[in-house]
């Protein structure tokens, strides 16, 4: 079986992107699969083959060396970002009829949108900060938004992934910098009140037909927040399990399992959330975590002990077995 391994993006993630795809070629089973590396990036969509690259043909997503032209039986998606996480990809995969992994592209560009995912959210009472949106252009006082959230609060791109253009303001002077920090990401951004406690990343996967926990990961970051430099870079402690009791765990997991289920997702998902006041607080889901050597649902799986090989297996079948929404 022919299986694409599509990496890269168009965003700042690109590079985390990069990482995760040479993890996946890593632990595909080389018995039951012929991989191939795929990069869809700013300069270009290749397959790369022993440091060459080959022109994928969009009319088909397929590539020719040396005369021979490969079409892919299953694509296995680890794109951060746009166009890979908000359901761009997906959309064009499905209609050319490709299976490929995770969500399809209304959960993948409903879930990277975090005002509309909160939106949805609500509606199944699941408990979450305070915000206020913002578009580009718009007037705000930061008077009114410490009326309304408090100090300190948050300032986030509505659409971008790895904390990128996230700031937390702990005094008015700040504001202005945060604002412009994160609109240099997107045109939209949410500033959301803060959220005093322990916060858990959860790893949440449908896996032998069921919706599964993979594990509870314990986030301490040496900086003020879980930003790039903590996620990425060393700077901070993620440990799992969670240094949680056995009723919070089980709270935290019933959260994680509803979010999951109530945004119909599919496929491998990291879910954040904040232990407020004895209550998971909903941060964000990513669609398409993160899987460098750096990243959380790597160590959950081997937390679960669960083989790698085993979670793309069933991804790659969950592809293979679902129909395009029109042939439904």
């Amino acid at each position: 079986m022919k299986i694409a391994v599509v990496m890269g993006g168009y965003s700042d993630e690109s590079v985390i992107s990069l990482r995760s795809g040479q993890l996946i070629l890593q632990n595909l089973d080389n018995s039951k699969y012929k991989s191939f590396e795929v990069h869809v990036v700013l300069e270009g969509w290749f397959a790369v083959i022993d440091n060459q690259k080959y022109n994928i043909d969009k009319s088909d997503f397929s590539f020719t060396k040396d005369g021979i032209k490969t079409q892919f039986d299953s694509i296995i998606n680890t794109v951060h970002g746009t166009p890979g996480e908000d359901g761009h990809l997906q959309a064009y995969w499905e209609l050319l009829e490709i299976p490929y992994t995770g969500c399809n592209f209304y959960q993948s560009a409903l879930t990277f949108n975090k005002r509309d995912t909160l939106s949805v959210l609500s509606k199944f009472n699941i408990p979450k900060a305070k915000s206020i949106y913002l578009t580009k252009g718009t007037a705000i006082s930061v008077d009114d938004v410490v009326s309304e959230l408090g100090l300190p609060f948050f300032v986030k791109p509505n659409q971008s992934g790895s904390s990128l253009g996230v700031s937390k303001v702990n005094n008015k002077e700040d504001f202005e910098k945060a604002l412009e920090f994160a609109f240099a990401e997107d045109s939209d951004i949410l500033i959301e009140s803060y959220l005093k406690g322990m916060e858990v990343s959860v790893g949440v996967l449908h896996f032998n037909g069921k919706t599964t926990v993979l594990g509870l990961t314990e986030i301490v970051s040496e900086n003020d927040f879980f930003d790039y430099e903590a996620k990425y870079l060393g700077k901070s402690d993620e440990i799992t399990p969670a240094r949680l009791d056995e009723a919070m765990t089980q709270k935290v997991v019933e959260m994680a399992t509803k979010v999951y289920d109530n945004l119909g997702m599919l496929g491998f998902s990291r879910s954040e959330f904040i232990i407020m006041d004895g209550i998971p607080h909903f941060i964000e889901i990513n669609t398409n975590p993160g899987l460098s050597p750096q990243s959380i649902f790597p160590q959950q799986a081997e937390y679960a002990q669960i083989e790698f090989s085993k979670l793309l297996d069933n991804e790659i079948n969950l592809a293979l077995k679902r129909k395009p929404l029109w042939k439904k």
